[in-house]
């Protein structure tokens, strides 16, 4: 009688053990299912495409720097840049070499499109990245419409300045480019960010000779990768690339656009 009381125990203690992990299994999977279903929310994707004074530089021009280079900076892990600019690269060069195409290819819903170029088109004396006023235009709109055609957003920016200056004044070193840029964002309603004149305001505010520390400047001897020397007021340094990052994110948030949430 009491071995059977004992097994009748050890049988009971068996079940209740089972079914407790039965319990614990199918709450597991339940979890799992519910998990699964629920929509997952897709990172927000940012697509920078224009010039050099945007483009990710190779190391070995360190520390020549590209102000798309470090835009993720300015916001949290939502967020994702795929920067496709280019060195010398115009609207009519990253059109015909088919860049756009590669870009307009991978878009999806939702996606932004950061657009600026300029400091190449207005080369007209180079076939290969020239455009007309007339030219550059048609080519914004290009890209504006087959970006909204992928139910992106893109936003257009006129070109950062150059570090120009000329009897204490920073000249303007885009002719009516930036003029060209203006006037697509707002016949088109897009999104616009004034980059020339955000960055000239800066490199007035900060003054000619400090405004050197921007760019990418050193003596011989200083760089390691610029033995001899550079001095190249179009192009950013590290400090200067985050600079003109950051009034690009203040554009953002000024703009009140969807994607400002995201910025630290």
């Amino acid at each position: 009688m009491l071995k059977a009381g004992v097994e009748r125990e050890l049988l009971n203690k068996f079940k209740r053990v089972t079914m407790m992990k039965n319990k614990w299994f199918f709450l597991l999977i339940g979890v799992l299912m519910v998990s699964l279903t629920l929509p997952q929310q897709r990172k927000i994707r940012v697509y920078m495409v224009g010039d050099s004074t945007m483009a990710n530089k190779a190391a070995n021009k360190f520390p020549e720097t590209g102000w798309g280079q470090v835009f993720n900076e300015y916001f949290n892990s939502s967020v994702t840049i795929f920067n496709h600019a280019q060195n010398g690269r115009s609207t009519k060069s990253f059109i015909n070499e088919k860049r756009w195409q590669v870009v307009l290819d991978s878009l999806k819903q939702g996606d932004y499109v950061f657009i600026e170029f300029g400091h190449n088109d207005e080369k007209v004396e180079k076939p290969a990245v020239g455009t007309t006023l007339d030219e550059f235009r048609t080519n914004l709109i290009k890209y504006v419409s087959e970006a909204r055609a992928k139910k992106a957003i893109p936003v257009l920016l006129t070109p950062v300045e150059r570090r120009s200056f000329k009897d204490g004044q920073l000249a303007d070193s885009h002719g009516k480019y930036p003029d060209v840029i203006r006037e697509v964002a707002k016949e088109y309603k897009v999104p616009f960010i004034d980059m020339q004149l955000k960055s000239r305001a800066t490199l007035v505010s900060v003054g000619e000779g400090p405004s050197a520390k921007l760019f990418l400047q050193g003596d011989s001897g200083v760089l390691a990768n610029y033995p001899k020397g550079v001095k190249d007021n179009t192009h950013f340094n590290q400090d200067g690339a985050k600079t003109m990052a950051g009034l690009a994110a203040q554009g953002v948030k000024e703009l009140n656009l969807p994607l400002a949430k995201y910025l630290k």
